[in-house]
C-alpha cells in the first residue's frame, strides 16, 4: 500500500514562482496548492489539511512574519520562510516567529526541496511514535518531554513546541552535560548542507530558553559554553 501523498501550500504574490514551484514539486510527488495572500490561504486551510506552507514574507496585507505569529498560536504547523530580502535580521525575525526554515531569494528550487524533505523528515520522525510505548521520557526540573505523544509539559500542562524546538529539545536530553557545537547540532536537527553563518540553532536556543527557563537571561538548563557550543544541564 502506497503512503498519501503530502500536501503544500506555497503563499507568494509572484505569480511567476507560484507556477513555477507548483509545477516542479509537483513532479516532485507532492501535492500542490499555491495562492498569493494571507485571506487566499485561510480559505484554503479552513478546507484542508496541509504538511507545510512555504510562506513569502512580503506579501500583500497581511506580511508573511504576522502570518507566521498567527499560524504558531494555532499550532505546530511546519513553516518554510522564503524572502528576496536577504538581510541576516530578516532572517533572524523569520526563526524567532517560529518558522522551521528559512531560504533567501533567489534560490535553486532543488535547494529548496532539499529543505522541505528536511522539515517533512523531522515532522514524520517525531509524530510517527504517537502514543507508543516503549518510546523515551525524558524529566528536567518539572518538566516532561514525552517522545510517544511528542508532548513537552510543565507539571501537567502542555508546552507547545514547533518542529525545530522540538527535535533540538530532544538532541539536548539525549546528549545531557555535555558540550555540543553549532555544526554538530545543526547535522543531528537538521542533517543538511549549511552556510558557516547560519544562526538557526542559535535563534532556536532562545526561543527554547524562553519556555522552559525561569530566567531565559541566566539559563540554569541550556547553557551557552563560549567559544564551544551549548550544554543542556540536568542539574538546578
Amino acid at each position: 500500500m502506497s503512503l498519501p501523498q503530502q500536501r503544500l501550500l506555497v503563499v507568494d504574490d509572484e505569480a511567476k514562482l507560484r507556477s513555477l514551484l507548483k509545477s516542479y514539486l509537483a513532479e516532485q510527488g507532492f501535492l500542490v496548492e499555491a495562492v498569493e495572500d494571507s485571506s487566499s490561504m485561510d480559505q484554503y486551510l479552513a478546507d484542508h489539511e496541509v504538511d507545510l506552507i512555504i510562506l513569502d514574507l512580503m506579501l500583500p496585507g497581511e506580511d508573511g512574519l504576522s502570518i507566521g505569529r498567527r499560524l504558531r498560536t494555532q499550532g505546530n504547523q511546519p513553516i518554510i520562510i522564503l524572502s528576496a530580502r536577504s538581510e541576516e535580521i530578516d532572517r533572524i525575525i523569520g526563526l524567532e516567529v517560529g518558522a522551521d526554515d528559512y531560504l533567501a531569494k533567489p534560490f535553486n528550487p532543488r535547494e529548496l526541496l532539499a529543505r522541505i524533505r528536511s522539515v517533512l523528515r523531522r515532522c514524520q520522525v517525531e509524530t510517527s511514535g504517537l502514543i507508543s510505548e516503549g518510546k523515551p521520557v525524558f524529566s528536567f526540573g518539572t518538566f516532561r518531554l514525552d517522545t510517544g505523544s511528542y508532548q513537552l509539559t510543565k507539571e501537567g500542562k502542555n508546552i507547545p513546541l514547533s518542529i525545530g524546538e522540538y527535535t533540538l529539545l530532544q538532541v539536548f536530553l539525549e546528549h545531557p552535560n555535555r558540550v555540543l557545537s553549532r555544526d554538530t547540532l545543526l547535522e543531528m536537527t537538521k542533517g543538511y548542507n549549511h552556510t558557516p553563518m547560519d544562526r538557526s540553532i542559535d535563534i532556536c536556543v532562545g526561543r527554547l530558553r524562553r519556555k522552559i527557563e525561569e530566567n531565559p537571561t541566566d539559563p540554569i538548563y541550556l547553557r551557552t559554553i563560549w567559544g564551544a557550543g551549548y550544554l543542556f544541564s540536568l542539574k538546578r
